[in-house]
């Protein structure tokens, strides 16, 4: 996949999963939080699964985990973005 392919899939991820998120008109969380983690969790679980050995450069493998990881990032950065809203 690359770097190139990581950073449009952190970026379409961010930005989907930010639209997406159900808490977000309750959150302070900008779009471009959400689009900065999901380059982070699209780029630390492709880091993660190089060493690990889980999966290869160029694997399949490499494309869901990639994405799994991202969402989940961005769904708990929303999250915690609106319950701190909703705190103040």
């Amino acid at each position: 996949m690359g770097w190139p392919g990581i950073l449009v899939l952190g970026v379409a991820i961010g930005l989907a999963g930010w639209w997406l998120h159900p808490l977000r008109r309750a959150s302070r969380t900008r779009c471009w939080l959400a689009l900065v983690a999901g380059v982070l969790g699209a780029s630390v679980a492709r880091m993660a699964g190089n060493v690990t050995g889980l999966f290869h450069d160029g694997e399949l493998l490499e494309w869901p985990v990639c994405t799994a990881v991202a969402l989940i990032v961005v769904a708990v950065t929303v999250g915690l973005g609106s319950r701190r809203a909703v705190r103040r």
